[in-house]
């Protein structure tokens, strides 16, 4: 059976940093994002951006995902959805992924899911500074989805903050390893790195 690390925390927060770090410290692991698993929303552009919330529970397929990170915990191969953030929807086309002794799951609303959370062998929260995490985003959402500052500053005002003061930061009480700083907390990731070593030996 694998073991599942649920990585989370808010947007821009680190948590890709973490999972390169893991990848440094452990070689091969089974990656599956939650931004994978939002739903289709085509309609969405830079000027009606808070048309869909994709900072509330309510934007994931939660259902396919609680099914695939089962499957994957058996020891199964799923097949994972792909999604288009230019053009905001689900792409046609899906990845194999095959299963490995560990798993990796992040995204920002795995731990307020309780199906998720039971799955979940180590749950870690990054957490960082709003100002942080916004300038972080910002500069993402500008140069890999073709997104206008002010869209951006719209959507955080409107849905980002809200969301992540409703629904993500309440989640940190499930966390097991809190990780201040994100990538830059190598104390923490020497302890990570310990148990993720145990897992794999």
């Amino acid at each position: 059976m694998a073991r599942i690390i649920g990585i989370t925390g808010g947007s821009g927060s680190g948590k890709t940093t973490i999972v390169r770090k893991i990848s440094e410290i452990v070689g091969e692991f089974t990656f599956i994002p939650q931004d994978n698993y939002y739903l289709s929303a085509e309609y969405v552009n830079n000027t009606n951006i808070t048309a869909f919330n994709f900072d509330h529970p309510s934007a994931f397929d939660t259902d396919l995902l609680v099914e695939q990170i089962s499957a994957l915990r058996r020891g199964d191969e799923i097949a994972m959805p792909l999604y288009d953030f230019v053009n905001h929807r689900r792409r046609e086309d899906t990845v194999r992924v095959k299963p490995g002794k560990l798993v990796v799951l992040e995204g920002i609303m795995i731990f307020f899911e309780p199906r998720l959370r039971e799955l979940i062998d180590l749950k870690i929260f990054v957490d960082t500074p709003d100002d942080i995490r916004f300038i972080r985003r910002m500069t993402r959402d500008i140069e890999e989805r073709g997104r206008t500052v002010q869209s951006v500053i719209d959507q955080y005002m409107d849905t980002v903050r809200p969301g992540h003061y409703e629904f993500i930061e309440p989640s940190k009480v499930y966390a097991d390893l809190i990780v201040p700083e994100g990538g830059q907390n190598m104390k923490a990731l020497e302890v990570l790195g310990s148990f993720m070593r145990e897992i794999i030996d």
